[in-house]
């Protein structure tokens, strides 16, 4: 909604409360400012802005009598002064949850600023906009962080995803934000599959053309022998250990593993749109960073060694945990408290996400505390963004294994649903690209849509549909406004202030009008939520609102000044969506 309107309401509701009886402290403008909300339940020929009377009577008077409040709402009325962009002022009904001041708004005034606002930028710079006065932090973020030597399937696709919306997000709202994934590349499988590679079972050129799958087949087939085979795992971690010790020849070998795995990840990345600042390893932390771990825990009397040689912390008194095992290896929780301080030391963070599971919710409890333990007080700025599991997800050939057979399954379901739809514009077998968007873009807002914490059960017919709430409807709607733009025979005037905004009348135009104000809002719910679903769910209800506007309110060969207001309104929908689809990490496409 136009920031400067926001302003000019904020200083009057000011004016008026220094005529309320009994305010101890105004409220700061910038409070006012981020707490109007477009009320999404007015009439449909009005717009209005709501404001909290909790907001206005100060903070410590939050939990006053409604009473009270609509009394002091009622002087806040008497003293408003309306004028040529507020028509009016009310209160919520009595019976109201929270007791609101509601500001009637003037609809062309209103849409003349929010129309400009939105299309006389870029989309960047209309995004943040200083609209939530927040400060512009240092964010880390860790997502994804697959192993080597394991398949990068389903599982990671969550995490993938949404820390990619949550980058995208953090961006957009103007803050400094580092994408790092967190590969795990240490640990006794990679003696098993340079046991593996001893035996010949794969050449190198073989791992090579697909290295994930082969390594995969390498250290499935080399456990199977381990776990009836004593001499193999004494083998696998004789091979490890000469590893951590610098063996020149495993060390290359290692490497190489590596950069395969990488170089396969990158593709499927490239597929979903996901890039990352950094690929960090568990490798990184070695001998000389677990060791200061350790002594700093040793001298603070919270490191315990046990009989058997295990080095342990106990947290509180239900639980200790392990961070050296007796052979003297360490474990992941070690690493992660080493790669943790490095990252603060590199990056000093103002908050640091990471995007797993809901499962390993004790290991971000314990990460946290043993940080606390060691006197790191930045430990409260890192946060576990838990996300629930997929159920279903299969392809005709049975479960899924690896996500890029995922990607794969949704390109040829998608590919036949464009071959027979009628509505296909595009040549299928010469714009591969756009069937994979296309395929990318369900699989994505199928997810996003759902609650992060909830587990959900995976349905290809559900998440491929092209009408209801999927992604290959924001898409069609995208692609269906592109096209009005060029087709309608009419172009925005070059001051986008005189457009004549009087001539939104019809409730259509006016529910877009009313979608379109209520985006920053709703970037500020996902923000302080962490919750895609919250954007995904208003890019439904815009396309809603757009669906009924497009079928009653034609531009082509209407009057100038009404077919230049009309294309404003779907030219704003569409840059309002294009960013939508973008903060959600898809590709708006132009034609499908």
């Amino acid at each position: 909604m136009a920031i400067a309107l926001r302003s000019s309401l904020a200083t009057k509701v000011l004016q008026a409360l220094r005529g309320v009886s009994n305010i101890d402290t105004l409220p700061i403008e910038s409070q006012l400012v981020s707490a109007f909300q477009i009320n999404q339940n007015s009439t449909k020929t009005r717009i209005e802005l709501q404001l909290p009377l909790y907001t206005v009577v100060g903070e410590r008077q939050n939990h006053v009598e409604k009473k009270l409040m609509f009394r002091k709402g009622s002087e806040i009325i008497e003293k408003f002064e309306t004028n040529n962009s507020v028509t009016g002022i009310s209160l919520s009904p009595p019976e109201s949850k929270i007791p609101f001041l509601n500001f009637h708004l003037d609809i062309s005034c209103y849409s003349r600023n929010l129309l400009s606002d939105i299309l006389g930028t870029s989309e960047e710079a209309y995004v943040s906009r200083k609209l939530f006065f927040l400060p512009k932090d240092q964010i880390v973020i860790e997502f994804s962080s697959p192993n080597i030597a394991k398949p990068f399937h389903v599982g990671h696709l969550r995490s993938t995803i949404h820390g990619n919306f949550l980058s995208n997000l953090f961006h957009a709202l103007g803050h400094n934000v580092k994408r790092l994934n967190y590969l795990g590349d240490w640990g006794t499988q990679f003696g098993l599959l340079q046991f593996g590679i001893d035996q010949g079972w794969l050449s190198w050129e073989e791992i090579s053309k697909s290295p994930i799958r082969s390594l995969l087949e390498i250290y499935v087939k080399a456990n199977t022998m381990a776990e009836k085979d004593e001499s193999v795992t004494a083998r696998a971690r004789s091979l490890f250990q000469k590893l951590e010790s610098g063996d020149e020849e495993l060390l290359k070998n290692w490497r190489e593993i590596r950069q395969f795995t990488v170089t396969e990840l990158r593709q499927t990345y490239a597929r979903l749109g996901v890039k990352f600042d950094e690929f960090n390893w568990e490798s990184q932390y070695g001998i000389k960073e677990l060791s200061d771990v350790l002594s700093i825990l040793e001298k603070s009397g919270r490191l315990i060694t046990k009989a058997e040689g295990t080095k342990v912390v106990r947290l509180n008194d239900q639980r200790t945990v392990t961070l050296v095992k007796s052979d003297g290896s360490s474990l992941y929780l070690t690493r992660d408290v080493a790669a943790a301080i490095d990252r603060w030391n590199r990056f000093p963070f103002r908050r640091m996400f990471y995007v797993v599971d809901n499962a390993q919710s004790d290991h971000f409890v314990a990460l946290k505390s043993l940080l606390s333990f060691m006197g790191h007080t930045w430990a409260n700025n890192i946060e576990h963004v838990k996300f629930g599991r997929i159920k279903g997800m299969s392809t005709r050939k049975g479960t899924i294994v690896f996500l890029s057979d995922l990607l794969d399954e949704a390109h040829i379901r998608m590919k036949a649903k464009q071959i027979a739809s009628p509505n296909t514009r595009v040549a299928i077998e010469e714009n591969p690209e756009i069937t994979d968007i296309l395929a990318i873009s369900a699989v994505v807002i199928n997810d996003l849509k759902q609650r992060r914490q909830r587990d959900y059960t995976f349905n290809w017919d559900d998440a491929l549909q092209d009408k209801g709430d999927t992604g290959i409807r924001l898409q069609y709607t995208h692609s269906r406004l592109h096209s009005l733009e060029k087709m309608c025979g009419v172009s925005l005037p070059e001051e986008l202030l005189s457009l004549n905004t009087s001539l939104i009348q019809e409730p259509e135009l006016i529910n877009v009008m009313r979608d379109l104000g209520m985006f920053h809002q709703v970037l500020q719910d996902s923000y302080n939520q962490l919750e895609p679903c919250v954007l995904v769910r208003y890019l439904f209800d815009l396309s809603h609102s757009l669906g009924v506007a497009l079928k009653t309110m034609p531009v082509k060969n209407q009057e100038k000044e009404l077919a230049q207001v009309r294309l404003a309104i779907f030219s704003a929908s569409k840059r309002i969506l294009s960013i939508g689809l973008k903060i959600l990490g898809v590709q708006p496409l132009l034609q499908m």
